[in-house]
């Protein structure tokens, strides 16, 4: 990958990251989300091998697809409450649909069958920014928004993904599997 490019997307991933965590309005979050997004895309796919692109059309839907729920949510609270603000989610209906928005981004059980996938088809260094870095803006959504969100459904997919993220890692030979499985875990125990 031409090292332009490579610091360009690398740029980019701080970039999202940064307007993500540091924002008050959804449209802005929401722009923040979808450039991590897109900043990622080439990183997935540089090695131009057939696992490496399917890995990068699969991320690109699932998170396209979360990202659209998450505006979709915010929009619903918008025209109930007439509030744009991160912290004043409060109609039923964003709660939830912004639940299962998180929890797909950041694939929690049962929204976790796009992780393993992905991550087998990456290099170590991109499942390494998979993992750990673009679980950062999703997880600050979670937390600026906890009071809103349904806490039984979170509760309960998060003690999900933390017994089925154990219980799927001993059952695998590969380490990108093992290392997306411990992940899937590790965000159960996190977001509980």
């Amino acid at each position: 990958m031409n090292p332009q490019a490579k610091l360009l997307s690398i740029t980019s991933l701080f970039l999202g990251t940064t307007i993500t965590i540091t924002s008050n309005h959804w449209v802005m979050a929401w722009t923040g989300l979808e450039i991590n997004t897109l900043a990622i895309l080439p990183l997935i796919s540089k090695s131009h091998h057939p696992r490496a692109i399917e890995a990068a059309t699969k991320y690109f839907l699932v998170q396209a697809a979360a990202s659209a729920l998450l505006l979709f949510s915010s929009m619903t609270n918008a025209w109930y409450i007439g509030q744009w603000d991160i912290t004043q989610l409060t109609h039923p209906t964003s709660c939830l649909l912004l639940t299962t928005a998180i929890s797909i981004k950041l694939g929690l059980v049962p929204f976790h069958f796009w992780f393993p996938e992905i991550l087998q088809g990456t290099s170590l260094t991109t499942g390494l920014l998979l993992a750990t870095a673009l679980k950062f803006p999703p997880i600050t959504l979670l937390l600026l928004t906890s009071s809103s969100l349904n806490p039984t459904l979170l509760t309960t997919m998060a003690v999900a993904s933390a017994a089925l993220g154990g219980w799927a890692g001993l059952n695998q030979t590969q380490t990108r599997k093992i290392l997306a499985f411990s992940s899937i875990s590790h965000l159960g125990w996190m977001a509980i």
